[in-house]
């Protein structure tokens, strides 16, 4: 019994040895048929074999697993493209860029940077020292030397007076003390022609119409231009410059109401109208968005269309110059973010041919 259980016991263990062999010979064979099968589809692949970084990784990760001599047999690509890839997947795994470490100097917010260049577009005449102390004391700490990179990467000058005044910087600083005057006509219903007298003050975009007659006589202008003066008197806003054109009624009484409150008369050359365009275009748009639209029966109805439109023209019409303000407000109003909890009003002004909206308080 004992020499029965001793040769079972040799002969398993001399068993063994044949399996392990089988199991390698297997393994062989399965690589050698893997081997054969990726040499066929070397031969029919056609155009370039795109490897996502998965694939990339394993390949990588399986060179080291196998002796260099037999990778050329064993990898469908070159021994070069494998040590690439793993000199890569070793930078990647030092590169600390995306993990929220970064080193060294933190980059300057984008909300920072537009400050700046905004402020030196805004303020020519600012070197870099100067915007640096306006967003430090909106509680934008900068240093003078970042203020300064940014400008130069922005291809802004950093030294003061960038660049001279434009026309319309001119312009615009200038225009805080203009009133401009003109005449335009209102024919009524009945064929008759009214005659109506409009100032303009070019800084706050208000506009005053004075009167409305048939008869537009010289005597007539001069009390319009008196009505006006003690307007703007009452409110210290008196004018520096008057422009005015050429007509035959603005006579030197006319022009002496403005020089007795030291408003100069400034005249437009003859045919000319892009000089008086302030003009011009408010009388445009008093024709587009009311007159055209009514019938005017008489004097009386044309001064109470007028009247109407003057008041939302002043106290509700935005204009692009003023940041979409009307003339008669200087803040802007606050955002309304519950639209929907919100009830809209609408305010009809010339029977509905013009709507003014707010919301309900």
């Amino acid at each position: 019994m004992i020499v029965s259980l001793l040769y079972r016991t040799a002969r398993a263990l001399l068993s063994v040895p044949a399996v392990l062999l089988r199991r390698d010979t297997a393994k062989d064979a399965e690589l050698l048929v893997l081997r054969h099968e990726n040499a066929i589809l070397r031969r029919h692949m056609k155009g370039r074999v795109r490897y996502e970084p998965a694939d990339r990784f394993w390949l990588a990760a399986l060179s080291s697993l196998i002796p260099r001599g037999r990778w050329a047999a064993v990898f469908p690509v070159t021994p070069g493209t494998l040590l690439a890839w793993h000199r890569k997947l070793i930078a990647r795994k030092w590169d600390y860029t995306a993990r929220g470490s970064r080193t060294g100097r933190p980059p300057t917010a984008a909300a920072l940077k537009n400050l700046v260049l905004r402020l030196a577009d805004e303020n020519p005449r600012w070197g870099h020292r100067r915007i640096q102390g306006e967003p430090d004391r909106l509680g934008h700490p900068i240093a003078a030397s970042t203020v300064w990179e940014i400008l130069h990467a922005a291809g802004i000058d950093p030294a003061p007076r960038r660049s001279g005044p434009t026309w319309r910087d001119f312009l615009t600083a200038q225009a805080q003390g203009i009133l401009a005057a003109d005449f335009f006509h209102i024919d009524t219903a009945w064929g008759k022609r009214l005659y109506a007298m409009a100032f303009i003050e070019h800084g706050t975009r208000r506009l005053h119409i004075t009167g409305v007659t048939a008869h537009p006589t010289a005597q007539w202008a001069v009390q319009q231009a008196r009505n006006i003066a003690a307007d703007l008197g009452e409110r210290g806003a008196g004018p520096r410059f008057l422009l005015r054109d050429r007509d035959s009624k603005y006579t030197d009484a006319f022009d002496a109401v403005f020089t007795a409150e030291d408003t100069q008369v400034l005249l437009s050359a003859p045919r000319a109208p892009r000089m008086h365009a302030h003009c011009e275009r408010v009388i445009g748009t008093i024709r587009r968005e009311a007159l055209d639209h009514v019938l005017i029966l008489g004097e009386n109805h044309a001064r109470k269309v007028l009247t109407d439109y003057q008041d939302h023209y002043n106290g509700h019409r935005p204009h692009q110059s003023r940041q979409q303000l009307p003339p008669s407000t200087t803040e802007q109003p606050a955002t309304v973010h519950d639209l929907d909890d919100r009830s809209l009003l609408r305010t009809r002004v010339l029977g509905g041919i013009i709507n003014e909206y707010r919301y309900d308080a």
